[in-house]
C-alpha cells in the first residue's frame, strides 16, 4: 500500500510541561497523524497535522456500539544519540489482528512505522530525556460513519497521538513490588470474545473491579478465566509471569489472553539466557501450592508502561501470599534492566529489536 502523506505544520509550538513533574497521559505533542477510510477510496489523506480536537458527528457508530481499536508504544532518546522505536512493527501487525476482529478495515503495518517515523521525526523535541522518561505513541482506529444500525461502519479514521512521559510508577517505587487482589466474581473475557484484542469494551469493563482493588487496598487485580474461574489470566492490563522452583510459567494464549509485546519480548530474552518458559494453563491452587511449598520464587506482570512489574503479594480469597519476602526478585531486575536499557540505546541490542529514528527526513 502506497501513500503520500501531506504535512501541516504548526507555527508556534506549545508550551512544553515540567518534564520533571510528567503524569502519565496528560500532556500531548503539537502534531498528530491521521489518515480516513471509506469504502470507495480504502485508507485515503493520510497527514501529518496540528494536534487538534475532532468534529465528529453525534450519531458516530464508535460511541453507540464501541467499534475501535488502539495501540500502545513507546519512543526514546537513546544513549548512542537520536531516537529510536522498539519493535513498533509487533504493534501495528497486532491491530491488525484487532481490527479484523472488530470488523474494522486492516492497514499497512510498513507503511504506519513509516509514517510514526516521519512524525516523530517533526515531534522530535518532545522526547524527553532523562532516565525512566519516554514519548508514550497512541495508534488508534474509530467509526466514524454517522448511523444508528447496529453494523460494520463504512468509514473510519485513524491517529497516532503523542505524550511526554515519566516512569509508570515514581521512579524510587519503579521496582517497588506491587500488591495483587485476585478477582473471583466478574470476569475480565472468555474465549471467542474479545480478551485477546486492544478495544475500549475491554478496558471500561475492568474498571469496577480495579476501583473494588483499591478500596481493599491492592495495586491491581490478577482476572481468573470465565468457565471455571481457576485458571489464571492477565493481571490488570498486564500479561504475567510465575517463577516456580527454577523455571518460569505464564498462561498460554487462549483466545482470551492479550498478545503482548512484552510479554513476547520476555519469553525471548529468557529463552535466551537458557531459561526454561512454559507457556500453558496455570491454576490459582497451583500457584498456592506452591507458595506453601516453598517454590514460589517470584511473580512479575509485563506491559508496555511499566516493562516489568514486580508482585510483592496476592491476596486469594481470605488468604494473602507474601512473595520472596515482599522484594523485588533477580530475574524481575533482569529483566527489567535489559530491555529498559535495550530501549534507550544503554544495552546492546542482541536480538534486534530497536528501530532508530535520527535521519529521518520529513
Amino acid at each position: 500500500m502506497e501513500h503520500d502523506i501531506t504535512i501541516k505544520q504548526v507555527t508556534t509550538g506549545k508550551t512544553k510541561p515540567d518534564y520533571n513533574h510528567l503524569s502519565f497521559g496528560k500532556y500531548f505533542t503539537d502534531h498528530m497523524f491521521v489518515m480516513d477510510y471509506n469504502e470507495e477510496d480504502g485508507w485515503f489523506d493520510a497527514r501529518i497535522t496540528p494536534y487538534e480536537p475532532l468534529l465528529m458527528d453525534p450519531s458516530s457508530l464508535m460511541f453507540h456500539y464501541g467499534q475501535s481499536v488502539f495501540e500502545g508504544l513507546k519512543a526514546y532518546t537513546s544513549k548512542k544519540g537520536g531516537i529510536q522505536l522498539f519493535r513498533p512493527e509487533k504493534n501495528f501487525n497486532r491491530m491488525n489482528i484487532s481490527s479484523e476482529r472488530m470488523s474494522i478495515p486492516e492497514v499497512d503495518p510498513e507503511f504506519l512505522v513509516d509514517a510514526l517515523k516521519k512524525l516523530l521525526h517533526i515531534d522530535r523535541d518532545w522526547v524527553p530525556v532523562e532516565e525512566g522518561q519516554s514519548l508514550y505513541i497512541r495508534p488508534f482506529i474509530i467509526a466514524t460513519e454517522p448511523a444508528l444500525s447496529v453494523k460494520p461502519a463504512s468509514q473510519y479514521k485513524l491517529m497516532i497521538i503523542l505524550s511526554p512521559v515519566g516512569s509508570y510508577y515514581a521512579q524510587s517505587d519503579q521496582m517497588s513490588p506491587v500488591s495483587i487482589y485476585v478477582e473471583d466474581e466478574y470476569v475480565r473475557s472468555v474465549k471467542g470474545l474479545v480478551g485477546f484484542t486492544k478495544t475500549a469494551g475491554n478496558y471500561a469493563a475492568s474498571l469496577k473491579v480495579q476501583k473494588k482493588a483499591e478500596e481493599l487496598g491492592y495495586d491491581q487485580v490478577l482476572w481468573l478465566d470465565a468457565i471455571e474461574k481457576k485458571y489464571i489470566e492477565e493481571v490488570g492490563s498486564m500479561n504475567i509471569f510465575f517463577k516456580i522452583n527454577g523455571e518460569i510459567i505464564t498462561p498460554a494464549l487462549n483466545g482470551s489472553i492479550l498478545d503482548g509485546i512484552t510479554r513476547d519480548s520476555v519469553i525471548e530474552l529468557l529463552r535466551y539466557w537458557g531459561w526454561n518458559v512454559h507457556e500453558r494453563r496455570i491454576s490459582i491452587d497451583e500457584v498456592k501450592q506452591a507458595h506453601v511449598d516453598g517454590e514460589l520464587e517470584e511473580v512479575f506482570g509485563t506491559g508496555t508502561a511499566a516493562v516489568i512489574s514486580p508482585v510483592g503479594r496476592l491476596k486469594w480469597k481470605d488468604e494473602e501470599l507474601v512473595i520472596n519476602g515482599n522484594q523485588t526478585g533477580p530475574v524481575s531486575y533482569d529483566l527489567y534492566d535489559t530491555i529498559s536499557g535495550i530501549q534507550t540505546g544503554a544495552k546492546e541490542d542482541v536480538l534486534g529489536w530497536t528501530v532508530p529514528i535520527q535521519g529521518q527526513e520529513t
